[in-house]
């Protein structure tokens, strides 16, 4: 019977192309074999890069790794999965400048995003399962700067639920997406691939249950509490545990959420203005001290405007108690009296609405 030895040799052998040598059991020591004096060693007659190819794939063959194809694409035929966890219309210039300035610098991308092949649209070949910002700052360097860069990529096969895992594991530690966002993924995910089961979802993710019960709990805060915060980025796993109790049952819930509701739209004026949102801190206090029915926290009483013409700033209005206000003029405002005169007056119309 030919040896083990022997018929790993044959497969390798027909893997990279060359005939089988034939399976010897216990085959005779001879000089030139032994590697003596007067022969080299059997080894010789392979060429350096085949035996290298050989001992790669006995790795393989061992399990030892497993060896992965990369390819350069064009971005334009990737698509999204639609349940990725990162929302891609967010993705700026700003909030990728890093990542762009390692791709003007090396030229290329470093790291293979891992995607899938696309059957069911003719527009694509391959959805993106990690590696939306990679897709958008080579998209975006292609298309804006003209540089020829192409997306580097690792195509795998792979179930929705794996491709949930992976994509979890690589975003969960990346500043740029929100507690709130990967929170919302879990809600979906936990429905989706475990059954409602978060015992059976915190074992596939290798994460302790108490730990992604704080997540599905951030995930099920109302729409208008996160609104409050101004961006999503804002909103933390804490912030759901804070809030918890006053969002537990009614008459408490409902005072918070028109408390949520009045600091969204302050939220959103500040944003028009350039102005710095309501710090999160704050809006906690607000609106548990909404729910537990207590007056209204000052800072979202206290709320300063910027009144401006344009761009630029013309003055500040900031409360004072019930009937008195704070004017603040920036009187190097590259305008003219008129322009602040009709700005005042539309403010006061705003504060004296009777008068």
């Amino acid at each position: 019977m030919a040896s083990t030895t022997g018929k790993n040799r044959s497969i390798l052998a027909g893997l990279v192309g060359e005939a089988p040598s034939p399976a010897v059991t216990n085959p005779p020591t001879t000089p030139a074999s032994a590697g003596g004096a007067e022969g080299a060693p059997a080894s010789a007659s392979i060429p350096p890069r085949v035996s290298d190819r050989m001992l790669g794939l006995a790795r393989v063959t061992s399990g030892d790794y497993q060896e992965k194809t990369l390819k350069l694409v064009d971005p334009a035929r990737c698509r999204m999965w639609a349940r990725h966890n990162r929302k891609y219309d967010l993705l700026t210039p700003e909030n990728t400048a890093e990542l762009l300035e390692g791709l003007r610098a090396q030229g290329k991308q470093e790291f293979p995003a891992i995607v899938r092949r696309v059957t069911d649209d003719p527009n694509f070949d391959y959805e993106v399962i990690a590696g939306a910002r990679r897709h958008w700052a080579v998209s975006y360097l292609r298309a804006v700067e003209h540089r020829e860069i192409k997306y580097l990529i690792e195509e795998r096969e792979l179930s929705d639920e794996q491709a949930f895992r992976l994509a979890d594991i690589e975003n969960r530690a990346r500043k740029d997406l929100s507690d709130y966002e990967r929170a919302v993924d879990y809600l979906s995910a936990i429905d989706l691939y475990y059954g409602g089961v978060a015992s059976r979802m915190a074992e596939r993710l290798d994460r302790p249950k108490a730990w992604l019960s704080r997540f599905l709990d951030l995930g099920r805060l109302p729409t208008e509490v996160v609104d409050a915060f101004g961006d999503h980025l804002q909103v933390l796993e804490k912030h759901a545990r804070d809030l918890k109790p006053v969002l537990a049952q009614n008459p408490e819930r409902g005072r918070v959420i028109a408390a949520a509701k009045k600091l969204a739209e302050q939220q959103a004026r500040r944003r028009e203005t350039g102005e710095a949102y309501v710090e999160p801190a704050k809006v906690i206090a607000a609106l548990r001290n909404a729910g537990l029915g207590k007056a209204e926290a000052p800072a979202a009483a206290g709320e300063i405007r910027v009144i401006k013409a344009g761009a630029v700033t013309l003055f500040t209005v900031k409360p004072k108690g019930p009937t008195k206000a704070v004017l603040e003029l920036a009187l190097d405002a590259g305008v003219s009296n008129a322009d602040f005169i009709a700005a005042l007056e539309a403010e006061l119309a705003r504060l004296r609405p009777s008068a």
